[in-house]
């Protein structure tokens, strides 16, 4: 110690001294004596006072390290000894450099611990979140049925070329406690509902009628069993049931068992019961969950029913919903709706009627019917649309060629200079606001009527003044031709209006083969009445020879998944329409029961996804999974990410949906 300080102190010093004592013997060798004499002496003096000073500074020196070790071997001993568990750890290794007594009592180990790594100690415990600039670990730990949070920060630690992570063990079991029996007793409210009652007691004695109500009475008596709860019947079709959070995942755990058991209730004529479930969570006090059970029965009936919705403060979750929606539709809601969106149609100062972007028949045909209805109450609507981007372009060249429809296309953008306040905007053949020809618009239109089929999303439009939304419909145009057959006289309705309007049941129907009823004929016969001519119905659906062999090369490059799915990836933009008729295409192959298409879309830069059914797979609910909607039967999305990715998530969604 005392060679390496003075090393420090004296560096080098010798060699001076060395230097004098030659100077000193030249001086004799030369015959200076009295020279030699004077150097001598003046050595002499320097070296007495250099080992002066230099013993000085050791003495000083020494006393201060002294000082700093007792002081630093103190602090040590209350770091070693703090109430609070803590370690240093290499951030490339995770390896343990230091733990003071807390730290290895928590861990229970002893001296051995160090320099092996703390995920040996604690399975997945990294410090990724210390290198990012957190300076709290989001996972909890739970050691010794004690419950710790872990803070740290970063060490730069002088001559080592890595960092180290400082980290605190926080001891927080009662808080962590209090806090996850809050949050598990929280309230939840649902609203069970009987969703055909009218149609299951419909023509029944008395006594059928209270032997199924005490049936559906004991089905669901029996389910709400599965938890602690309250149960109460406030209508002969509907119950209230009230439990806290923490039951909530034994429900989700059993799937909602109550939408399979309850269809063991039927009628004499053996039509099955079918429920809805909707549940209401995260609110601020009781009445906010149940208003959010209200908003989620309504959103179960409008997506066809049979299923459970559960609501929270962000968004909608769906559980069920695989069969197909059974009509349950009457003349009275048509009756109504007719009535009231013929006063605002008079009551407005243009009328606009805008579907989906990307038109089909469906949508411009719904809105041919509307342009008849506003004909009635003398009103002049203008159809919006993108005349360049639309997959009805047959027909919308035979409605230019009418006098009534000269003026009647107008694009997005000039609709946003002509709407104001006193316009009407009527949105067909979509409820969500990121599907229709253009968002802007409804933010200007000073009334807004949505007719719809599709069920609806989480993200439908809001705001409306009035809403016919049936998911039992085969599509919009039978909607609207039941609103016309209460608002106007057949004479009022063209031809090429009719025919527009059954091509659009013809599409989504694929030519009345699925997702009729009895309404769909009801509303066909009508329009035939109206002079709707099927011959000419059936150019529009006629493609050319290279657009007929483009889709069967579709369906060539079509792979089989599960024995009964078709999936055909096409690497190269098709046009829309013929994806979607190679998708009808493949449901028409032995076996196949669902089919989806999908190929990259280059001015978008997603790929587009159309799906099939014709078998017991909702398609809805898988696209649904990438972002997209529709109904059981025909659904679609446009999805980002490249082909291959996309088929990946297809495929996934497919897996999720067999496995659930």
């Amino acid at each position: 110690m005392n060679k390496q300080l003075t090393r420090v102190l004296v560096p080098r010093a010798w060699m001076y001294f060395i230097l004098l004592v030659l100077f000193c013997l030249a001086s004799v060798l030369l015959g200076q004596y009295w020279l030699a004499l004077g150097q001598g002496i003046i050595l002499t003096v320097m070296l007495v006072i250099t080992l002066l000073t230099l013993r000085r500074r050791r003495n000083a020196i020494m006393a201060f390290i002294e000082e700093q070790a007792a002081s630093i071997s103190a602090a040590t001993a209350d770091v070693r000894h703090m109430p609070l568990p803590m370690a240093i750890l290499r951030t490339d290794t995770c390896e343990l450099v230091w733990g003071n007594d807390r730290f290895l009592s928590l861990t229970g180990g002893e001296q051995q611990l160090y320099d092996i790594c703390l995920t040996e100690v604690f399975p997945g415990f990294d410090l990724d979140w210390v290198l990012n600039g957190e300076t709290r670990y989001s996972r909890e730990f739970l050691v010794g049925g004690k419950r710790y949070r872990v803070y740290g920060n970063l060490v730069e630690a002088e001559g080592e070329q890595r960092q180290l992570a400082t980290i605190y063990w926080v001891e927080l079991t009662g808080l962590l406690n209090t806090r996850d029996e809050y949050y598990a007793s929280r309230p939840v409210a649902a609203i069970v509902l009987i969703d055909n009652y009218e149609e299951l007691t419909n023509n029944l004695s008395d006594s059928a009628v209270s032997g199924i109500a005490a049936e559906i009475d004991k089905k669901v008596t029996a389910w709400t069993a599965l938890v602690p709860c309250l149960l109460r019947k406030l209508e002969r079709d509907r119950f209230l049931m009230l439990m806290e959070e923490r039951d909530l995942p034994k429900l989700k755990e059993d799937k909602f068992s109550i939408l399979e058991t309850i269809r063991e209730v039927r009628n004499e004529v053996g039509v099955p019961a079918t429920i809805s479930l909707g549940i209401g969570r995260d609110g601020e006090n009781l009445k906010e969950c149940y208003d959010f059970a209200r908003m989620s029965i309504d959103m179960c009936l409008s997506r066809g029913g049979d299923q459970a919705v559960i609501r929270d403060r962000q968004d909608f979750a769906f559980i069920g919903g695989r069969t197909k929606e059974a009509e349950r539709r009457t003349t009275i809601k048509a009756r109504v709706m007719v009535g009231s969106l013929t006063d605002l149609i008079q009551k407005s100062s243009t009328v606009f009627l805008m579907g989906h972007r990307n038109a089909d028949l469906d949508a411009l045909g719904a809105a041919a019917g509307m342009m008849a209805l506003c004909r009635k109450c003398g009103k002049k609507a203008r159809i919006v649309i993108d005349r360049d981007q639309n997959m009805c372009e047959k027909l919308l060249a035979l409605l230019l060629k009418l006098p009534e429809y000269e003026t009647a296309f107008i694009s997005p953008a000039d609709a946003e200079e002509l709407m104001d306040e006193d316009s009407l905007l009527v949105i067909l053949d979509t409820n969500r606001p990121s599907q229709v020809e253009s968002k802007e618009l409804l933010d200007i239109a000073g009334w807004l009527v949505v007719i719809d089929h599709h069920r609806r999303e989480a993200d439908y439009i809001e705001n409306f003044t009035l809403h016919l939304h049936e998911p039992y419909a085969s599509s919009t145009s039978e909607l609207v031709t039941e609103l016309l057959q209460y608002g106007v006289e057949m004479r009022d309705i063209l031809p090429l209006e009719a025919e527009a309007l059954l091509s659009g049941i013809n599409l989504d129907t694929k030519s009345f083969a699925i997702r009729t009823g009895s309404s769909t004929f009801e509303a066909a016969a009508f329009l035939r009445r109206c002079g709707a001519d099927t011959a000419e119905i059936k150019k529009l659906f006629q493609n050319d020879l290279p657009h007929t062999i483009a889709r069967y090369a579709v369906i060539q490059a079509a792979k089989l998944y599960r024995d009964s799915i078709a999936v055909a990836a096409v690497d190269n933009q098709l046009d829309r329409a013929l994806a979607s008729q190679a998708a009808d295409e493949l449901l028409n192959i032995s076996g196949i029961e669902t089919s989806f298409v999908m190929y990259p879309d280059a001015p978008t830069g997603r790929v587009i996804i159309s799906a099939r059914s014709i078998g017991q797979i909702n398609v809805q609910l898988i696209v649904a999974e990438l972002g997209g909607g529709g109904n059981a039967a025909v659904a679609g999305a446009q999805v980002e990410g490249s082909l291959e990715d996309v088929l990946w998530r297809l495929v996934t969604a497919i897996d999720h949906y067999f496995e659930s």
